[in-house]
């Protein structure tokens, strides 16, 4: 416990779940969800499976196209790990200089629901968040959690 931290949670304000979300019979680490947090809990995965749920793109078409702008460095690693994963397809035609497309495979595809949803409960929860922040915030004002 930090030196901020002092008060204690109490049982009976936690929500009882009934059953858990996710049961794994295997130690963590090989339960298969770190594996899918690691991909898409990076910076630029889930922006480029949102990018490719429009369609196939070329490599500048989908850099532009990532809000914050992503370097051409981190755009090459982040889709061949998703390329890797099964979740993007590469095509390279063999014009010079090559011209390289994008697009989700099928498993990529069925992603898009998952962060369709992820993207709702965001909005839909922004303003209790923005809410619960600014609470903390205020009466957490040394910590440097933010």
């Amino acid at each position: 416990m930090s030196a901020g931290h002092t008060a204690v949670t109490s049982p009976a304000t936690a929500p009882v779940v009934a059953e858990p979300v996710i049961v794994c019979d295997t130690p963590q680490d090989e339960c298969g969800v770190r594996d899918v947090l690691d991909r898409l809990g990076d910076k630029w995965s889930v922006y480029v499976v949102v990018e490719l749920a429009s369609g196939i793109r070329r490599f500048k078409e989908l850099q532009r196209a990532i809000p914050g702008g992503i370097s051409q460095r981190m755009l090459t690693l982040t889709v061949r790990r998703l390329e890797r994963d099964g979740l993007v397809k590469r095509t390279v035609f063999p014009t010079v200089p090559p011209q390289v497309e994008y697009e989700l495979t099928e498993m990529g595809h069925s992603l898009t629901h998952l962060v369709k949803a992820l993207a709702d409960w965001s909005i839909a929860h922004r303003p209790a968040i923005a809410a619960s922040h600014e609470a903390w915030d205020t009466a957490h004002q040394d910590s440097d959690a933010r």
